[in-house]
């Protein structure tokens, strides 16, 4: 039986795991990007619009990538994630320049792409790997979005495991909890991917080497992107193993893994020590969270990584410098 096609709104933070989560994605036959905002969080708006366009460049696909919220809301962009993802977001590594960004913020692109496809035969679906600062200001210009979208598969929180940037916060809910608590408030059928699962499947050094050994441009700047992230964990994991916090997500979204869901209501708390703590709490929407996922979740995004089409004119070298 043929899977229906899946028109799908990503909004992301590019990013070393984005850039795996959008590669998995564009080769998944039954998902239909239509568009791509960006926002501050691993990186810059405007960055990760940069690394999107290129990535997509790489491929050689044309979807249109909007910018959007450079800072949370009521706060200031705390300045990212260098540490993690690298200055530039993608690990140092120069890749040539795709298209420029549409001229539409990010959050006008969602909520035109929400109305046309709410008029046809499948809602569009949405799927947030980063702050959802995006989504909370396509909320306020249009009240109905919950309506008119059909799931929003958000990767964030830290449910009943602890943080990554604080003991109790994920980076996505805490770089903008007001936004998150929004979002969650605001009537979308939502699965959230938090840290619970996303720790429970990982990208190695062998990996690495699997997506280097192809030797074409993408595989080249993705393989290096993701040898500087198992880096990074190797210093507070001590062990060179990096989760696939957005690739699993992504997989979920597209139906090609299967989650194991627990429906929780949920809240964000926003300020004080706990800020951006996604807690269960009695009052709270219920949000459906995933606490497992199908044991070949990597092999399926491996897979389909090594997959994806790309353009000839190779223009990165093997150290992943462009040339």
């Amino acid at each position: 039986m043929t899977t229906p096609t899946v028109p799908l709104f990503l909004d992301c933070d590019t990013g070393v795991d984005d850039a795996l989560a959008l590669t998995y994605l564009l080769d998944v036959p039954h998902v239909d990007l239509v568009g791509i905002g960006t926002v501050s969080g691993n990186t810059d708006a405007a960055t990760a619009a940069v690394n999107t366009a290129a990535l997509l460049a790489l491929c050689g696909r044309t979807v249109p990538v909007a910018v959007g919220a450079h800072d949370p809301i009521g706060g200031s962009y705390g300045g990212g994630a260098p540490h993690v993802h690298g200055a530039n977001g993608i690990g140092g590594v120069d890749l040539p320049p795709g298209v420029a960004a549409a001229e539409d913020p990010a959050a006008e692109l969602l909520v035109r792409l929400a109305r046309d496809h709410a008029a046809g035969d499948r809602k569009l679906d949405v799927l947030a790997i980063g702050p959802l600062t995006n989504l909370a200001v396509a909320l306020e210009a249009e009240p109905r979005l919950p309506e008119l979208v059909g799931t929003v598969t958000i990767m964030g929180g830290a449910v009943w495991d602890a943080g990554n940037v604080s003991p109790t916060a994920e980076a996505n809910v805490h770089n903008d909890a007001e936004a998150a608590r929004r979002v969650l408030r605001a009537g979308f059928d939502l699965v959230l991917v938090p840290l619970d699962v996303t720790r429970q499947h990982r990208f190695d050094d062998a990996d690495a080497d699997r997506f280097t050994a192809a030797g074409d441009p993408l595989r080249l700047a993705l393989g290096t992107m993701l040898r500087s992230y198992v880096d990074f964990y190797e210093s507070v994991d001590h062990v060179r193993r990096a989760p696939l916090h957005d690739p699993l997500a992504a997989a979920i979204a597209a139906g090609e893994v299967e989650p194991t869901v627990r429906t929780t209501p949920l809240d964000v708390v926003v300020g004080g020590a706990e800020h951006g703590q996604t807690v269960p709490a009695a009052d709270g929407p219920a949000v459906r969270v995933v606490v497992s996922a199908d044991d070949r979740a990597a092999d399926v995004i491996r897979e389909r990584i090594l997959h994806v089409g790309t353009v000839s004119n190779g223009s990165v070298g093997r150290d992943g410098v462009g040339r």
